[in-house]
């Protein structure tokens, strides 16, 4: 592996070739290998290997690239992209493999200047720990970005940074001539089989995270009401100060700022015809509606306006059978209606007053409870802490005592050891036969039981001779197949459920029998229900044409009654002593008028040479001549009309009389 910048050329030529969408990464990896042949079988794991990763790693190497790009993009081409992605990726994840050694002879047969400002950025203590970093620690767990990636980078930054120094002063005797390298004698190797380079194993998933939802745009930016309200302020100031700027300049170009007697006589002759044309008091009416109104045109309902219209009426009808119950008990009489209406709401206002008095009470009560509760909460907690307490004090003792009994027992243990130790010799003997006694009992025991094992697998080898014998004799004896099928008899299951063939048939044959009658059944009751149905309809069918009739005929009674109304009002207003009192009224209201226009008149002639208090003094006065003309005015009006509605009523009572009559 010799050249390198050959082998880092041709990892960059097939990344550039591999397009993610469209191709497997296993499959351009075993095409890219059958392109190698030519290269030795390090060369082609080097190619390989670097080839995977980069396409494995390549989020993690992106974010890298780009950080890179923008900030020395303006002088670096985009074609390079894929070369600092290799670099990128020997740095991060082989750089302890290689060593310092390859990594610096890799990096000096690339273009100096570009690795040079690659490694000087990515190798920037700063950049790492911050935007690097950063940018890693969304795609993977900031612990692992931490131990994996970052701490060794930073680790390799001191010898890096004399790696830096070479290429700079390689970059600065740049422009020397070069000695052309002697060619050495270059042995081959054999042409043998090599075996098949083992690939790298497959990194391990790393679980994504779901991703969160991106905060709203409008959390970081300014809302636009206040920029709205500054440009408004900034359009107002320039205005008022465009008109402060024309005031200054034509203040002196008015020599004589009163109206001459010409103007001002014109002036009040216009104010003159625009009071005159105001209509305030005039009635706008849009003229009386059509008394009858002939809709020709048949009105098809369908079942539920037929069922809603039938419901309408039903309810109207039980209001008035209510209403004429009333009447009939005397609950029409309006005093005693409005005493009962008084006394229900005296009834209710002190329900609702003793409501709210309860539900008070009852906050109060709760919060009682609330003291009540928590007080018996901390007592009882407080009990609890001190039989805690209590039980710890007695566990403490316990140990205490537990304590000083063992090393009771440790003090007597050691007498004794040291007494053993005094009489070793006896003690010997003594356990030398109780050893040998030990050993004669587990030796009986021991012949006992073996010869118990002993008869019990023999009689377990006969036992299943036994059954061996049986089970071949049964083999030999031929079976007797009877195909006889009894449609009475059951499968002998033995289960609760179980039925014969002629059985389960009569069964399903009553079945059918039974749904066949619930079917007709159901087609006799749905057609029972339909018939119902249409009765009740073409009931309210004609129910509801009845209404209409008598609803179209209180129409023409109404209109009959408004027709005659309107006569009555007629044959009112031209009463002698209502004509009076609007000539009355209009003479009041022109003269009103006249002294308004005069005053108006004086006013403005006036104006100029009369002081302040006289002006005051003229309003007051005339406020008040208005307010007292009014006054008159809506007398005058309420006479009318007690007038009209009294003429209205004796005339209504006699038509009412008639048409009892």
């Amino acid at each position: 592996m010799k050249n390198y910048r050959e082998l880092v050329n041709e990892v960059t030529r097939l990344l550039d070739e591999f397009q993610e969408d469209k191709q497997c990464i296993d499959n351009f990896t075993q095409d890219a290998a059958k392109d190698l042949k030519n290269h030795s079988s390090a060369d082609q794991k080097f190619i390989i290997d670097t080839l995977y990763g980069c396409i494995m790693r390549k989020k993690l190497l992106d974010v890298v690239v780009n950080i890179f790009y923008m900030h020395h993009g303006q002088i670096l081409f985009r074609v390079d992209r894929n070369l600092f992605i290799v670099v990128c990726y020997l740095a991060i994840f082989h750089l302890d493999d290689l060593g310092l050694d390859h990594f610096s002879r890799i990096v000096k047969s690339l273009d100096i200047s570009k690795m040079h400002k690659f490694l000087s950025f990515f190798f920037n203590v700063s950049n790492l720990s911050t935007h690097i970093q950063r940018e890693w620690s969304h795609i993977y767990d900031a612990a692992v970005v931490d131990s994996n990636w970052i701490t060794p980078l930073l680790r390799w930054c001191s010898e890096i940074e004399v790696l830096l120094d070479q290429l700079a002063r390689k970059m600065g005797r740049g422009n020397l001539p070069k000695k052309s390298p002697r060619k050495n004698t270059e042995p081959r190797e054999f042409d043998l089989t090599r075996p098949k380079a083992r690939p790298l194993p497959a990194p391990e998933v790393i679980p994504q995270q779901d991703k969160s939802k991106p905060v709203p745009v409008t959390t970081h930016r300014s809302p636009k009401e206040p920029e709205i309200l500054d440009e408004m302020r900034q359009r107002n100031r320039q205005k008022a100060l465009k008109v402060l700027n024309e005031a200054n300049s034509k203040q002196f170009s008015c020599a004589n700022p009163q109206k001459s007697e010409k103007t001002q006589n014109v002036i009040s002759q216009i104010l003159q015809s625009n009071d005159a044309e105001l209509k305030f008091d005039q009635l706008y009416t849009s003229g009386s509606p059509a008394t009858q109104k002939t809709n020709s045109l048949p009105v098809r309902l369908n079942t539920t306006a037929i069922l809603r219209e039938g419901a309408l009426y039903n309810r109207q009808l039980e209001e008035e059978l209510q209403r004429f119950e009333r009447l009939s008990q005397g609950a029409s009489e309006p005093s005693a209606y409005l005493q009962w209406q008084k006394e229900m709401k005296e009834k209710d206002l002190q329900e609702e007053l003793a409501e709210l008095e309860r539900r008070r009470l009852e906050g109060r009560i709760s919060h009682e409870e609330a003291v009540l509760a928590r007080e018996r909460v901390l007592e009882r907690n407080h009990h609890k802490a001190q039989q805690t307490k209590e039980q710890t004090e007695h566990l403490m003792r316990k140990y205490a005592e537990k304590r000083l009994k063992e090393e009771k027992e440790m003090r007597e243990l050691v007498q004794q050891v040291a007494d053993g130790h005094k009489n070793s010799k006896a003690a010997k003997a003594k356990l030398q036969e109780i050893k040998q006694r030990i050993v004669k009992e587990v030796s009986e025991q021991s012949r006992e039981l073996l010869s118990q094992a002993l008869e019990e697998a023999q009689a377990e080898l006969s036992r299943k001779m036994e059954l061996i014998r049986q089970i071949r004799a049964f083999e030999t004896v031929s079976l007797v197949r009877q195909n006889f099928v009894d449609d009475t008899e059951t499968a002998g299951h033995d289960l609760l459920c179980e039925m014969s063939l002629a059985e389960l048939r009569e069964r399903l044959a009553l079945l059918r029998e039974s749904e066949q009658c619930e079917l007709e059944d159901r087609r006799q009751r749905i057609f029972q229900e339909k018939q119902l149905k249409e009765q009740l309809l073409l009931e309210q069918l004609d129910n509801i044409a009845l209404r209409r009739s008598l609803a179209e005929q209180a129409a023409s009674r109404s209109q009959e009654e408004k027709k005659m109304r309107s006569e009555l009002r007629e044959a009112v207003s031209r009463d002698e002593r209502v004509l009076a009192l609007q000539k009355t009224l209009e003479q009041k209201q022109q003269e009103r008028q006249k002294r308004k226009t005069e005053k108006n008149s004086m006013k403005k002639n006036e104006q100029v040479n009369s002081p302040l208090t006289v002006k005051t003094s003229l309003k007051k006065q005339q406020v008040l001549e208005e307010q007292h003309w009014q006054e008159l005015e809506r007398n005058l009006e309420q006479q009318i009309h007690g007038a009209l509605e009294q003429s209205s009523k004796k005339n209504g009572a006699g038509q009412n009389h008639r048409r009892v009559f």
